[in-house]
């Protein structure tokens, strides 16, 4: 799977875009490679080469969540979409379907003092 992926000439990206790339190239990576090493096991009759792909398999999530974090620190719309769905209870789509259902949050009108009234003497 690993490929360069650059669509744009090289020379006219950030370091900072690069970087990006190198992470984003690196969790396809470790997420392809739980892949592999879980339809491996999945198939593996021998339960001491099981065994020894799953750690590897766990090996791989343990990397893809460490790139995963440097990707969250790194992108602040990223951290939000992260904070808004990972470690929630209920429906996946509920966040964004409230946020669509929510009418837009109006500010409170300030009342404006009154002025107090002429004095008659």
């Amino acid at each position: 799977m690993s490929h360069d992926g650059y669509h744009e000439p090289i020379e006219e990206l950030s370091d900072a875009t690069r970087d990006m790339h190198r992470a984003i190239e690196s969790l396809m990576e470790e997420l392809e490679a739980v892949d592999w090493y879980n339809q491996r096991a999945d198939a593996c009759k021998d339960s001491e080469l099981k065994a020894i792909l799953e750690h590897n398999r766990d090996e791989e999530k343990e990397h893809a969540a460490m790139v995963l974090e440097w990707i969250r620190r790194k992108d602040t719309k990223m951290d939000e979409f992260l904070k808004e769905f990972l470690f929630k209870t209920g429906s996946i789509t509920h966040a964004e379907e409230e946020m669509k259902a929510a009418p837009a949050a109006k500010p409170k009108a300030t009342p404006k003092a009154k002025k107090p009234a002429p004095k008659s003497e």
